[in-house]
């Protein structure tokens, strides 16, 4: 029997994870950590990890679970143009319509299953893939008992500043804070997926895991603070601007310089330098708000954005 659609993309992610060194090679993967990372149950991520133990890239070992066997391929993305990057990746039309519904104030913020595949024309399982993508990507919740609610996003240009300059205060006070703890594996894990982003990933991977990849190496730098209202708070509003970006033409070039601040944060923090890298975290936001960003959005050209 084939696999799901959910599964098979479920596949690609877990296959990115694995490129980025989360978890390496001899790693073993957890389905219950898994379903909780990408909002689904765990059916279809044990679909998923057995479609990639009979590609090869893991191995199943018996009472002991999947581990990673192979590094997979690269994702062929030779044929994108400017076009191809000003949509979502790898989505389909409705899910585009779904998000510009949402953004545009055309639909409300709590509706049923029915409504929406009414709406937009949609079998129940197409609706459960666009519904379960939406969850993972943090602007979409189940209610309880009933129906789906739309969580609060950036909508204009004029928020996306709001929440950089909320980053410029947040981020940089962080690394001062009295619980800052440095953790090693963080900063090696945050080294080897920006590294592989400058090599070979900027042109290969999707523009969503890109986006990802960004708001990550905040994410996981503020955790370090042992503050954990600062790192839910980044969470947050990383989320609430995700479908600007989505929409946004993504200029991979210059991710390069994203990706070089980044590492040269990473050197600070590995050399104990918080005080310096607490200043180099405020002018590398400062520098994604001011100057012409990665991402540019059709709405408002002359505005500056940032895609991190």
């Amino acid at each position: 029997m084939p696999a799901s659609p959910l599964a098979l993309r479920i596949a690609d992610e877990i296959k990115d994870l694995i490129r980025a060194g989360r978890p390496p090679l001899g790693g073993h993967l957890s389905t219950q950590k898994l379903a909780d990372q990408f909002g689904v149950s765990r059916s279809p991520v044990r679909e998923a990890l057995q479609v990639l133990a009979e590609e090869g890239v893991l191995e199943q070992q018996t009472n002991r679970g999947f581990f990673v066997r192979a590094l997979p391929p690269a994702r062929a993305r030779a044929g994108d143009t400017a076009d191809d990057l000003a949509e979502f990746p790898d989505s389909s039309d409705e899910y585009r319509r779904l998000a510009d519904d949402w953004l545009t104030d055309q639909i409300p913020a709590e509706v049923t299953e029915q409504f929406l595949r009414d709406r937009y024309r949609l079998t129940k399982a197409q609706l459960t893939d666009i519904l379960m993508r939406a969850v993972r990507e943090g602007w979409l919740e189940r209610k309880q008992g009933y129906g789906w609610r739309f969580l609060p996003v950036a909508k204009t240009p004029e928020a996306f500043e709001q929440i950089y300059r909320f980053r410029m205060l947040v981020e940089p006070a962080a690394m001062l804070e009295p619980g800052f703890r440095l953790d090693r594996q963080i900063l090696a894990e945050q080294r080897a997926i920006q590294e592989a982003m400058l090599a070979t990933d900027i042109l290969t991977q999707s523009a969503e895991r890109l986006l990802h990849n960004g708001s990550l190496f905040h994410e996981e730098l503020i955790k370090m603070s042992g503050n954990v209202f600062f790192h839910q708070a980044l969470v947050r509003v990383n989320r609430m601007r995700r479908l600007l970006e989505y929409r946004a033409k993504l200029d991979r070039e210059r991710l390069r310089v994203q990706c070089t601040d980044h590492l040269e944060i990473l050197t600070l923090l590995e050399k104990g330098e918080v005080f310096e890298a607490s200043y180099l975290m405020r002018r590398h936001l400062g520098g994604a708000l001011a100057r012409k960003s990665p991402v540019v959005l059709p709405v408002a050209p002359a505005k500056s954005t940032a895609a991190e």
